[in-house]
């Protein structure tokens, strides 16, 4: 059986399981709360040098990082992931965005609002993060305007990818209500066989996820 090593209010992570559910595929979820340093012990530094999640680790020992890397891999064969090959790159041409022009701002201004404290010095930068978010959620809105899916004709990998820190863009202070075909790709998303959402944060994240900034 599969290991996945995961944060499970990580949206990174949340691609995993989401993608596992609705394959059915059976795995084993380890979790690691990176946020209170367990992916720099040095049992995990052994198998991820990096010291991220999630990381994928197979029966015979091999290894794989990189969540939309293993969104690849396990999808392969399946009709998450486009076997026509210029599907399959628009596919991933959606998930590279994700990672450079979505995930550093909407994923990053979340993280600050809700697992840095009040006084962190961080938290002058929501306004330029959430300013940027907003551009890549314009982007996606701009294709939603002429297309149902992210991945081609159906869904697949590349609406995970792009499904799972948009879903919480609210817990970074982004306002979905001037999106209206984006939020109905999320309803679509949601409606989808074998949908599991995000775990809600713990308290104390909630707490500051709550505080108006």
């Amino acid at each position: 059986m599969i290991t996945v090593y995961g944060y499970s209010v990580s949206g990174n992570c949340h691609k995993l399981r989401l993608l596992l559910e609705q394959i059915g595929h059976e795995y084993r979820w380890v979790e690691i709360d990176s946020s209170q340093g367990g992916t720099r012990t040095p049992e995990y530094l052994a198998k991820n040098a990096n010291g991220k999640v999630p990381m994928l680790e197979l029966e015979d020992g091999r290894i794989l990082v990189e969540s939309n890397a293993i969104l690849c891999y396990l999808a392969e064969g399946t009709p998450y992931l486009p076997s026509d090959a210029w599907l399959r790159a628009q596919a991933l041409s959606w998930m590279f965005f994700e990672q450079y022009s979505h995930e550093p701002y909407i994923a990053v201004a979340r993280f600050i609002r809700g697992w840095t404290p009040l006084d962190s010095p961080r938290r002058a930068d929501l306004p330029r993060l959430r300013e940027r978010g907003v551009q890549a959620l314009e982007v996606m809105e701009k294709h939603l305007d002429s297309a149902p899916w992210f991945t081609g004709a159906d869904y697949g990998i590349a609406d995970i990818a792009l499904f799972a820190y948009t879903d919480v863009a609210h817990q970074g202070g982004f306002d979905l209500a001037p999106f209206p075909a984006l939020r109905d790709w999320l309803a679509r998303v949601r409606s989808q066989p074998g949908f599991v959402a995000m775990p809600e944060p713990q308290a104390e994240n909630a707490a500051l996820l709550a505080y108006i900034d």
